[in-house]
């Protein structure tokens, strides 16, 4: 016990002397076990090690399908002017634009706030596609923008910037597309030196003007002539099997998706789109229209067609003569006085001279003799002269060519927008109309020639037995829609049922009625169309025809009595037309007379607009029109709130 005692006071150090402390150890509290390995069987089932072959596999995948793609569109971009992917885009867009009105198309849209809002995004998304894709597809949304007052508002207001110019190819593709067609360069086929080479013509490498589907070039030839070289833009041909193959099949969804039967009418508006880009064919419609100018005394002094050089021509490139002129949306120009000197023209009608200097036998000197000369002389100092011409002049001259192209001739040019028409002044002070770009023509046979005239004289005699006989043999169930859509104005010769405003709805209520007039609207279509089989073909693009001559007539001020002219030639054509009996033409001579008395209340009308006008009361005939169309398209669910030209 001492010995333990004595031990253990020897044994503590002293304060001053203890060491530090060392680092605590954490022993567990179990008993001791002697380090051994674990048993297999406590491990249990082995597992393999990780050799990452799914993901390699998925990025291999990735990587093959990456560098395919990449091909692939190296491929369509550079041989196949990105055709393939147009397409795979219209697929796309189309197929997500399907889906979005299969979803939110009704009163309460699950993915929307209202089915206005469907409209906007789905007009949008349309419209990035036809800009996006050019080419042909604007030449579409063009032929769309005509037709476009049956389409929702926000579709009209989308579709009225589809008349912007597009934008040009570089030289370059000019050049191959020459060489391509003629085997030379542009130098030789043309006769032009751009490096002021004398004795040579020359060339401007950039356009004058922009289309979807070609541009123009002036040139001055080696014998003096000046010349608008319409080319082409190179990707067209590659790209127009495949456009037209997305039209045709994106339009069969649609058909069926919506129940619309349109599809039938898809092939003929493939195949006028077609010729569109077949320029030889533009060449004998421009000549076709041409002669039956020069054959008609009541059109030969107030129209023409300008010439084409057949020997620099080509399917890709067509040689014309170059026009000077106003184009018809510069009313202005066409309306304020004219500086041009007595008894003189605007350059180059009728023989007036394109320059002054050439009427002196003076010649250019070598930097005009390089480029287009500016001719605004004529316009007086600070060009503040126009043509000094009569609206109604003008106006009339168009209404009487294109009525006597639908009744009279049977061959209708269907693309009569201001940018392809002129306006000159002749030596007597009268307009003249030059009439360009031949592409879009529907022939009319003698038959559908002759009714469609008789249609016009019952539609503005309310004779509809006759009006209800000929829709119809054409498979149309509802003449009094059908009437109004041919007269650009109201018809209400049948029984219309009216029905009640939206005034004093509720929010639901109106998203309902605003759906049921949307459908409203599908039905309308689906009776306008009827019988497909019947329903006659070439009415689609004399429907634009009348539409765009109707527009015009509306943004000159309504300076005529459009409905009278167009009635009067579809009456006289029936006494006139070579295709008919003597014995009819003699009973129809007897109606004409009828007829014109008829009429003189279609100008009563017309002049009370006029006076109304004069006296700042109001709009003229076309804008009566127009508000009495919006009206009654609404009561079928279309609203109609755009100017065709507007944009």
């Amino acid at each position: 016990m001492a010995y333990a005692t004595l031990r253990s006071l020897r044994l503590r150090p002293t304060v001053a002397s203890r060491p530090l402390p060392l680092p605590r150890r954490h022993v567990h509290p179990g008993s001791y076990q002697p380090f051994v390995p674990p048993s297999p069987a406590s491990l249990g089932k082995p597992t393999p090690a990780k050799d990452y072959k799914r993901t390699r596999k998925w990025l291999r995948r990735l990587l093959y399908l990456s560098l395919t793609t990449g091909v692939a569109y190296g491929i369509d971009t550079q041989f196949y002017a990105s055709s393939l992917t147009r397409t795979t885009r219209t697929f796309s867009l189309g197929l997500l634009v399907a889906l979005d009105y299969k979803i939110n198309f009704r009163p309460n849209p699950p993915l929307a706030s209202s089915i206005a809002a469907v409209h906007a995004r789905n007009a949008e998304r349309l419209s990035d596609l036809l800009r996006h894709n050019g080419g042909l597809y604007l030449k579409m949304g063009q032929a769309i923008a005509m037709q476009s007052a049956i389409l929702p508002p926000e579709f009209q207001q989308m579709f009225s910037r589809m008349f912007d110019d597009a934008p040009q190819n570089d030289w370059k593709q000019v050049e191959k597309v020459i060489h391509e067609d003629f085997g030379k360069s542009p130098e030789e086929v043309f006769g032009v030196s751009f490096t002021g080479e004398p004795g040579k013509g020359v060339m401007e490498r950039k356009a004058r003007a922009s289309a979807s589907v070609a541009q123009v070039h002036w040139a001055r030839l080696e014998d003096g002539r000046e010349v608008a070289i319409k080319i082409q833009k190179h990707e067209i041909v590659q790209q127009l099997a495949w456009d037209l193959f997305a039209f045709k099949t994106v339009t069969w969804i649609y058909s069926k998706l919506f129940d619309i039967p349109f599809y039938s009418l898809v092939p003929y508006i493939s195949e006028r789109l077609s010729l569109e880009t077949d320029f030889l064919n533009e060449a004998d419609n421009s000549e076709n229209m041409a002669r039956l100018v020069a054959g008609e005394p009541r059109l030969r002094d107030r129209v023409y067609i300008p010439k084409v050089w057949r020997d620099l021509s080509s399917k890709r490139v067509m040689t014309a003569e170059w026009i000077e002129g106003v184009r018809l949306w510069d009313k202005d120009a066409i309306t304020r006085s004219w500086r041009g000197g007595w008894r003189q023209g605007s350059p180059g009608c009728h023989g007036t001279p394109m320059d002054p200097a050439t009427s002196k036998n003076t010649p250019l000197n070598p930097q005009q003799a390089m480029a287009k000369p500016d001719r605004n002389h004529w316009r007086g100092q600070n060009n503040r002269g126009g043509l000094g011409l009569s609206l109604k002049d003008v106006m009339t001259t168009m209404v009487d060519l294109f009525s006597a192209q639908m009744f009279l001739w049977g061959w209708v040019h269907c693309d009569p927008h201001p940018g392809n028409i002129f306006i000159r002044r002749k030596p007597s002070g009268k307009p003249e109309l030059v009439l360009i770009d031949h592409g879009l023509y529907i022939h009319m046979e003698p038959n559908f020639r002759h009714q469609y005239a008789r249609l016009w004289k019952a539609m503005l005699t309310f004779d509809n037995k006759t009006l209800g006989e000929i829709v119809k043999t054409w498979g149309i169930n509802n003449a009094d829609i059908f009437a109004s859509a041919t007269l650009m104005r109201p018809y209400r010769g049948g029984d219309m049922s009216t029905q009640r405003g939206i005034e004093g709805l509720s929010k639901s209520e109106r998203a309902q009625r605003h759906y049921e007039m949307q459908q409203a609207a599908r039905k309308a279509i689906r009776e306008i169309l009827g019988d497909e089989k019947k329903w006659p073909q070439e009415l689609i693009f004399i429907g634009r025809n009348l539409r765009i001559v109707q527009a015009n007539n509306q943004f000159l001020g309504s300076p005529v009595n459009r409905v009278k002219i167009t009635g009067t030639w579809a009456s006289r054509a029936l006494v006139e037309s070579p295709d008919l009996p003597l014995s009819e033409k003699i009973r129809n001579l007897g109606q004409h007379v009828i007829f014109r008395l008829v009429l003189f209340s279609s100008d009563v009308f017309f002049w009370f607009t006029k006076i109304r006008q004069f006296l700042h009361l109001g709009g003229g005939m076309e804008d009566d029109i127009e508000a009495q169309m919006q009206g009654m398209a609404k009561e079928m669910g279309v609203e109609l709130n755009q100017n065709i030209f507007e944009g």
